[in-house]
């Protein structure tokens, strides 16, 4: 029987060695979800900006709901919301699909040469696909209403590399119990609506009473949340020891999802 890594090296050798392959199941996995369609990728950009609309209705119209105290700007409250959708999509795109990765790619399963480790990298290419489109939406509709985007913007992909790297891990996690537990999927289907609310998306953290607001940081999106809406909307450089303290706790739970998927793999094709 075949042994699989589980070692650490052996997630950035896997990466390194089948990266041609993951851009191109990426690039077939994003193009053929819209397949088929009269608009085809623009639903990429039309989605995020429906939601978008009918959140910011809801909760700045309909309950009143303003970003800062006194403030009762609409786009304000808009751009707030969606830098933190963006960042929650992330996490949703790919937590959602995750219980049925490998039982929707049983033909990869049979195939003893196939590496079923990228198609966590896979699922999360596609989201991080979306995500530059809603950021690109954000960063247009940001420069025509407040003027020059924040020189701070660049560093985007360092504060979001802990999160894709937890969610990575979480997948891979996800992905594995799911073979042996259809249950899985329904369970993620009801915490991802949860933990939407239960982030600082439409609210800011200063909302909840002094005494709870520690509590939302066991959520762990909720900095990521708030380092990226603080870097995009307001030019505000992330503290290099919380940032470092994230990268290691991420780096830990990425590895720990990729042993614990190439320990389990080996009783896949038995139970598919």
């Amino acid at each position: 029987m075949r042994v699989f890594s589980w070692l650490p090296a052996e997630m950035l050798r896997g990466f390194w060695r089948n990266r041609a392959l993951i851009v191109a199941l990426t690039k077939r996995e994003v193009v053929g979800r819209y397949q088929g369609s009269v608009m085809g990728l623009l639903w990429s950009f039309f989605n995020p900006l429906f939601m978008l609309a009918v959140y910011t209705f809801v909760f700045s119209v309909v309950f009143k709901a303003r970003w800062n105290v006194g403030s009762e700007s609409k786009t304000e409250f808009a751009l707030m919301l969606f830098a933190g959708l963006m960042v929650f999509n992330i996490f949703a795109d790919c937590i959602n699909r995750a219980p049925n990765l490998i039982i929707a790619n049983t033909n990869y399963v049979k195939k003893v040469v196939f590496p079923l480790e990228i198609l966590a990298y896979v699922t999360m290419g596609s989201a991080l696909f979306h995500f530059l489109v809603s950021l690109s939406v954000w960063l247009v509709a940001y420069s025509l209403f407040f003027g020059e985007i924040h020189v701070a913007a660049f560093l985007l992909p360092i504060v979001l590399l802990p999160l894709m790297l937890f969610v990575l891990g979480l997948v891979w996690f996800l992905a594995s119990v799911g073979v042996y537990l259809r249950d899985v999927s329904q369970f993620i289907g009801v915490l991802t609506s949860v933990l939407m609310f239960l982030s600082p998306i439409f609210y800011p953290i200063t909302a909840l009473p002094e005494e709870y607001r520690h509590l939302l940081f066991f959520n762990p999106l909720t900095p990521a949340i708030e380092v990226v809406r603080s870097l995009l909307f307001l030019g505000q450089v992330p503290d290099l020891l919380q940032l470092a303290r994230y990268y290691l706790l991420a780096f830990v739970f990425f590895w720990m999802g990729f042993a614990w998927f190439q320990k389990t793999r080996k009783g896949f094709a038995d139970v598919l």
